[in-house]
């Protein structure tokens, strides 16, 4: 019998027991004034590579020991791939089964359809207050945080010091190293010598990471809204698409290149440069392969700025259990549990207390590139609910730009009409 059938049986016992004037215990019926136990369901995304390490295990453990310290909550992790998630997740908000908690790359959505905890809801004021600002400003929705940054990257322009010592070659440093490089190492019959990963998995971080090297970016400084087919934007792709007509991109059409094949290529030493984040540089270094890393370089010196990207943990409000998430996250975000999971998975903490335990730790010496530019790095433009259209427009049309017979201006163009009408629908 469910629960509904048994709180039916005893609310009809009990009745007949007043009728009688008798007091009997009642076994089963909620008498005992034990709590009743509730069950968070969360959403987490995937960010190991294998069975060994798969982000079941470290929610798996958390949970665990979480509920040892509240029998009453219980935790339920479904672990969804990255390319996936954000579409399982909208599957099940449409279908009225919306998880406790979920990560995903954006919120805002969901915050303006009055789906999400406001931040203060489901956290104590010590946790919130920990975030990095720049991480809690972007968790915003007119001025409320309802996002909470739960991951943080940023990225660097990697190289394979093997392949550019053999080809006599130091770290680039301007658009004009890389593109003098990129045909030295294509001389010496480098697959790859500069992969350009513009397929649908991670298209908006590697176009943003060279926008942001030409002197642009998606959206203008001064009052957020889209510039996308900017003149320096549109100079950045016709330069790209340069390299791609020259073949020094490799034999796979950006447009079909994912990241993840990418990154694969580099780690096992076809690739002489690409734009990687923490956990490419672990699993380069397994295989064997030298990396070096530098800022990404600009057009006559380094970038004006990184990319940095964050993670999002969203609380729905439809179970109701925000009492139990509230609980939930305070203890995920304890520096212990955020230290175990930047350590497992290459990425950077979003805690002030982390950033300051990681900093001086050795054993994080890796990262330290990474965390450092991570105050000073661009982010998507998370808070704006039109984002999660825009960037799906990224996705879908961007590696046109650079195919053969494809016009920067007019793929950026488009792209740019798509922002302009998904910002009018705010």
């Amino acid at each position: 019998m469910g629960d509904w059938g048994v709180r039916q049986r005893c609310v009809g016992v009990t009745a007949a027991i007043a009728v009688l004037g008798m007091t009997i215990a009642l076994s089963g019926c909620g008498s005992t004034g034990a709590p009743r136990s509730v069950t968070l369901r969360l959403v987490a995304a995937e960010y190991g590579t294998n069975s060994d390490t798969t982000t079941q295990k470290f929610w798996s453990a958390l949970a665990l020991a979480f509920e040892a310290e509240h029998p009453d909550i219980k935790v339920d992790v479904r672990v969804r791939p990255w390319k996936t998630i954000d579409s399982d997740i909208a599957e099940m908000v449409e279908e009225g089964k919306a998880p406790d908690l979920a990560q995903g790359s954006s919120y805002a959505d969901y915050a303006k359809g009055d789906k999400l905890y406001t931040a203060d809801e489901v956290m104590s004021v010590p946790t919130q207050a920990n975030f990095l600002s720049q991480l809690a400003e972007a968790g915003r929705v007119n001025r409320i945080q309802y996002g909470l940054p739960f991951a943080a990257s940023t990225r660097l322009l990697f190289y394979n010091k093997k392949l550019y010592r053999d080809a006599g070659l130091s770290a680039p440093e301007t658009w004009d190293d890389i593109e003098r490089d990129a045909r030295a190492l294509a001389e010496r019959g480098v697959t790859t010598p500069l992969a350009l990963p513009l397929g649908s998995e991670e298209a908006q971080s590697e176009t943003l990471m060279w926008l942001l090297s030409g002197g642009g970016g998606y959206t203008e400084t001064a009052d957020g809204s889209y510039n996308i087919d900017s003149p320096q934007n549109v100079r950045t792709f016709t330069w790209l698409k340069g390299l791609v007509g020259e073949g020094l991109t490799g034999p796979v059409p950006p447009s079909k290149l994912d990241r993840a094949t990418a990154f694969s290529a580099f780690s096992n030493g076809q690739v002489g440069m690409l734009n990687g984040h923490p956990a490419l540089l672990e699993a380069a270094r397994k295989r064997g392969v030298e990396v070096g890393a530098v800022p990404l370089p600009g057009v006559r010196g380094k970038a004006k700025s990184s990319m940095g990207s964050a993670d999002w943990m969203m609380a729905f409000r439809q179970n109701g259990h925000g009492k139990q998430i509230r609980a939930f996250l305070d203890y995920v975000y304890e520096d212990k549990n955020v230290l175990d999971f930047v350590g497992r998975y290459d990425q950077l903490p979003v805690t002030y207390s982390a950033n300051e335990a990681m900093a001086g730790n050795r054993k994080y010496a890796d990262l330290e590139k990474f965390r450092s530019g991570l105050d000073s790095s661009e982010l998507f433009p998370y808070g704006k609910t039109s984002w999660s259209s825009v960037n799906e427009s990224i996705k879908k049309n961007i590696g046109r730009a650079v195919e053969p017979g494809g016009r920067p201006a007019d793929v950026l163009g488009r792209i740019a009409r798509d922002a302009s009408a998904a910002e009018v629908a705010e």
